[in-house]
């Protein structure tokens, strides 16, 4: 499994694509074995997704010299290209506003990891929690009942 995206700064999909996600496309447009879509058993795509997201499922290792180790290095280039080239924010309500999108970004993604209940069964709650909240989505908000270890539902029962 493999999902490589310009996490979007704006909750409204117009205001991030209209900035970003155009410098994306050309490389998306390249590798057809990257546009997936996600399942929503785990993750809406219209949260905290762009349009233009590579995402890709395959057997075949391949894949992964193939197209998706040189597309992660086309969207790392584009990234520092695009840290390089943007003006530093004057406005430190600017600067909040990004660092709480990230906040929410990895919260959200937290409590919704599908790979939970697997790091629980290998090593134990308490490790799978810490792994979760304090490494990979760090800026998290822990819930008081700690990770929820049922997969998350969408789109009403199943």
């Amino acid at each position: 499994l493999a999902i490589v995206d310009f996490q979007p700064l704006h909750p409204d999909e117009d205001s991030h694509s209209t900035i970003y996600e155009h410098i994306l496309k050309p490389i998306k447009e390249k590798y057809d074995n990257l546009k997936g879509r996600m399942s929503s058993k785990f993750y809406d795509e219209t949260q905290f997704f762009s349009k233009e997201m590579l995402f890709a499922r395959f057997e075949d290792g391949k894949i992964v010299n193939d197209d998706l180790f040189p597309a992660f290095k086309s969207y790392v280039e584009t990234h520092v290209d695009l840290v390089k080239n943007t003006p530093q924010a004057k406005n430190p309500q600017d600067v909040q506003h990004v660092f709480e999108r990230q906040q929410a970004y990895d919260t959200y993604s937290a409590d919704r990891d599908p790979a939970a209940g697997l790091f629980a069964a290998m090593f134990g709650k308490e490790w799978a929690e810490d792994f979760i909240y304090d490494f990979l989505f760090s800026l998290s908000e822990r819930s008081e009942e700690g990770l929820n270890l049922a997969p998350p539902m969408f789109g009403g029962p199943p």
